[in-house]
């Protein structure tokens, strides 16, 4: 098994990097959206109280 240079481990961590922050864009989205359609979710979990609010201020 060869070992992974320091360009292909560079290379990796972008992939996993640009992968990541898709999911956490994807993942605030969805949130949003959930979160406009279901006023009662209001209050039931502090972390999604928090980013629903985090992205109604950057807008």
């Amino acid at each position: 098994m060869e070992n992974p240079t320091a360009t292909d481990r560079d290379a990796e961590i972008e992939r996993v990097s640009m992968q990541r922050n898709k999911l956490r864009t994807r993942h605030a989205s969805a949130l949003a959206k959930l979160m406009e359609e279901r006023q009662d979710l209001r209050g039931v979990n502090a972390l999604a109280d928090l980013v629903d609010d985090s992205l109604r201020w950057s807008a």
